[in-house]
């Protein structure tokens, strides 16, 4: 398939209540092993990538150093490659927009942009979200590339496990709405795991709505009827795949 082709096939693969399965890898290997097994489409982890390669989270891993990473998935499977692009590696739109541009040359056709401020304190606010998401959407539209945008908010990590994600809905769902207008095609609402809070946030979403699979969320049998369009597991599969190395090895 073309990387238009794929986009499109990309974009197509979300549906209500069927939920897009992406089980996060962090290289080529990876890809190639899931989609030789069926997978319709791969997806990043941006921890997991970082971590294979010695580095933390939140773009401590050169962006160079994705783009490469991205290219060569890209390069090994055939079917729909999604990039966890954490922040987009800049605040400002005008290198957002320059960014997002090299991880659709690298052949990514959707990207998770997230609202938290990479390095710095809190989230941005709404507004500049918005621009922010209409630079990705710039740099799809100069690429001709109809990129799958899928808007994180980070307001249930930021509160952690403990904190009241009743209260923060309105605020979630207000954002949401917002970057749908801004040219978003996806949400994503990792750390909300409580499947009532789940099912209102996807009954008043505009947008097909991701899930991460942790906690509550152990099963995709858990998602039945919530209205998820997108489920992925985020560290879990490297998490997992690093815990198996070092008990094979132990048990040499």
């Amino acid at each position: 398939m073309s990387q238009l082709e794929k986009a499109k096939e990309f974009n197509s693969l979300h549906h209500k209540d069927a939920p897009l399965v992406l089980y996060n890898i962090w290289d080529a290997g990876g890809a190639k092993a899931l989609a030789d097994a069926g997978a319709p489409a791969v997806a990043t982890g941006s921890w997991s990538v970082a971590a294979a390669q010695g580095y933390k989270d939140g773009e401590a891993i050169p962006l160079d150093f994705v783009l490469q990473i991205a290219e060569r998935i890209a390069a090994t499977v055939d079917v729909p490659l999604s990039v966890d692009f954490e922040g987009g590696y800049a605040s400002d739109p005008d290198t957002v927009t320059e960014n997002v541009r090299k991880i659709i040359q690298a052949g990514a056709v959707g990207i998770n942009f997230e609202d938290q401020r990479v390095g710095g304190e809190g989230l941005y606010d709404v507004d500049e979200q918005v621009q922010r998401i209409r630079a990705v959407r710039a740099a799809a539209d100069a690429e001709g590339i109809p990129l799958f945008i899928n808007a994180r908010t980070d307001l249930f990590l930021k509160a952690g496990s403990k904190g009241d994600h009743a209260a923060l809905i309105d605020d979630a769902l207000t954002r949401g709405a917002a970057y749908a207008d801004a040219g978003a095609d996806g949400f994503f609402v990792p750390a909300l795991t409580d499947p009532g809070l789940i099912r209102k946030v996807c009954d008043v979403s505009v947008l097909p709505v991701n899930v991460m699979m942790r906690g509550p969320l152990n099963s995709l049998k858990a998602l039945d009827g919530l209205g998820v369009s997108r489920a992925s597991f985020g560290p879990g599969p490297y998490a997992t795949a690093m815990t198996d190395l070092v008990e094979r090895y132990k048990a040499l």
